[in-house]
Parts: C-alpha cells; structure tokens; sequence
C-alpha cells in the first residue's frame, strides 16, 4: 500500500500492508494499554464524542481560520465517501463506545451527499445522537433532508450579529443567508438550536447584542476563546479576549450567575441570564483549559484519526478501509491513535508551537 498523500507537511502513522508474519508498519503502539473496549488514553480520558471533518471548503472565510484564498483543495478520491464515513461512525459506536457524532469542516454543507452521509451513518449506529456544525448558509435549503436522514441537532457559527462586522470578519456578506438557515433549524424543530461565536477584539462591543439577539430568537449561545488555529498564523495572545474580560462586557446589560456545566467533559461553563431560564456558555479553552477531561476524537476529511487538536501526529484510517481491513483491525488502529493522545495543548508552554493544520483543515 502506498503512502497517502495528506498535501499538508504533517506527521502522519500510515497504514502499511506488513508481509506475512512480519510486524505491521507503521501501526500506533499500543504497549501498556489495558484490554478495554473505549478510546482511553495513557491519562486516564475516554473519548466518547467523535467529530467527523467530511470537507475542507467553505462558503466563508473567517479570518480566525481560513486564508483569503481557501484551503489547498483535497482532491475527491482522498476525501472518504459516506460509505466510509458510515463505517467508522459504526465502528466507534458499536465497537468504540462513542456517544456522539457531530459532522464539521471547512462547511459540511458544501457536502452534496451530506444527507446521505447522515441517512447512512444513522443506519450504521442506530439511536446515536448526529449533529453539524454549520454557518448556516445554504442550510434553508437542505435541512428538512438532513432531518429526514436521521440528523438531531444543530451547531451554527454566528460571531456577530452586525452586517458590517460579519462581512469584514468572513470576507463574504452573507448574514441574511445564515439567519435564513437559523429560522430554518427552528422551523424544523432543531431544538435547541446552538450558536457559537468566537471571541475577538473587533467584535467585542457587540457582544451583549449578540446574546440578546440569541435569547429573544430562542438559540443557547456559546462564547469560544480564540486558538491559534488560524491558517494565517496571526494569533497573538496578548491580542485574543479571555473569558474574564468578556464577563465584564456582558455583565454591563445582563446580571450573569454562574450555573458551571452539567457534565465534566462538557467545554462550556454555563452562566443564568438574568435568573434565567436563558443561558450563556463561555469556552475558555485558553485561559481555563479543560484539557484533563476532554473526551473527543477527531476524524479528518482525508480518513485520519487526530486525537487531539494541537497533535499534528495522524493514524491513517482511510488506507484500512481501502485495503481490505476488517472492523476489528480498524478499531485496533483507532484505540492506538487515542492511547498515544497528549496531556494537553501546551499554550501557556515557552515552547509551544501551533499545529501545522488549520481549524479548517483538521475540523472543529
């Protein structure tokens, strides 16, 4: 089997067809893992939520992660199919103790077969709760399909609620289009509908108008500390807002109470608005990491598992499925790539160093 090209300049463990009675190539190694089932890793996590990257393309191109001109485009015969995507969602579910699924990108919108690769994900592990993260656009138009496959939730980025930010931020001006397909959700009975909206210095001000749009229009909002996971490289610390600092913002118009999360593993701390029932979700991933209890496991477009976001290290899946390997040599494979998950992302290290991909690129 010949080695996949990823087109990035990244470390990849590829998937290698050993001779007969020799060590397998290239395989994660699994010493000192103990015989369980579930993704579990050398410090103790088990991830349960799988994120599944089905394309790098986008209708936008927000600052904080995709250059101008778009990624470097993967060609068609490297992306898994949505047989393929199908097989490792019932892979992790069955055999992997995955609880939930969730389809990014890039925009997997720009997916054609996007309700198919739900239909038959939802085929493959019955029950399993299958969500997107979207902008929304072009989300009008597809949703009552991607329900009718099998799809129960909605993620929708919207970082301000301003057509003149909006447009600078995305380079596109698109916002009608994007609170077109939060409409849509609704009236589909997505339910509740999420927004996330990434913290930034430009947009700040706005913060508490974008919450108050997201109460009275029904959406549970989320806040995300910016990650240097921008394809432009640009992040700077001393520039990205902290949690604190957006508390301050928000508290000028809304009497906030902290409510914490209601499961350890969850990113976001919950904060009442004003006695509630509504709420605000912060996602400190910089300033309050929550590295020691993260449950997830990544799937690139290209069929790479990536443990964790800042881990430039990749297991070559797409290369398993292709060359004839069962169920069980796949989740063999899979359980390596998680044993060998860092302890964290390392930020606040001297020594830290942004990960070759871009957010766009790995999935979010």
């Amino acid at each position: 089997m010949t080695a996949v090209n990823l087109g990035l300049p990244l470390r990849a463990r590829m998937a290698g067809a050993p001779l007969p009675g020799a060590p397998e190539r290239g395989a994660p190694s699994l010493s000192g893992r103990p015989d369980v089932p579930g993704l579990v890793d050398r410090f103790g996590r088990v991830a349960r939520d799988l994120r599944v990257s089905v394309t790098e393309k986008c209708s936008l191109r927000c600052t904080y992660c995709m250059p101008a001109e778009g990624l470097p485009s993967i060609p068609r015969e490297n992306l898994l199919s949505a047989a393929e995507i199908a097989r490792l969602v019932g892979i992790g579910v069955r055999d992997l103790g995955v609880r939930e699924v969730r389809f990014t990108g890039g925009e997997p919108l720009m997916r054609a077969d996007l309700a198919e690769i739900v239909g038959r994900s939802a085929a493959a592990a019955p029950g399993i709760d299958l969500s997107i993260t979207t902008n929304g656009i072009g989300l009008d138009h597809r949703i009552r399909d991607l329900v009718h496959a099998g799809l129960t939730r909605v993620n929708v980025s919207l970082d301000t609620i301003d057509r003149e930010h909006f447009a600078a931020l995305t380079r596109r001006d698109r916002l009608p289009a994007v609170l077109a397909g939060i409409r849509a959700a609704h009236d589909a009975g997505m339910s509740p509908l999420k927004l996330n909206a990434v913290l930034m210095r430009d947009t700040l001000a706005g913060a508490p108008a974008l919450l108050a749009w997201a109460v009275e229009n029904d959406c549970r909002l989320r806040f995300i500390e910016q990650m240097p996971l921008d394809a432009d490289h640009t992040w700077a610390r001393d520039n990205m807002v902290p949690a604190a600092e957006l508390l301050d913002v928000l508290g000028t118009r809304f009497t906030l109470t902290e409510a914490g999360r209601d499961d350890p593993s969850a990113p976001a701390e919950e904060w009442l608005v004003d006695g509630g029932p509504a709420t605000v979700g912060i996602i400190a991933s910089v300033t309050r990491s929550f590295c020691s209890a993260c449950d997830r496991t990544r799937i690139t477009a290209e069929g790479t598992v990536r443990s964790c976001l800042f881990g430039d290290d990749e297991t070559d899946l797409r290369g398993l499925l292709r060359g004839g390997a069962d169920d069980a040599e796949i989740a063999r494979w899979w359980r390596g790539a998680m044993w060998g998950k860092q302890a964290g992302h390392g930020i606040d290290s001297a020594s830290f160093t942004p990960p070759v991909r871009s957010m766009g690129a790995i999935g979010g």
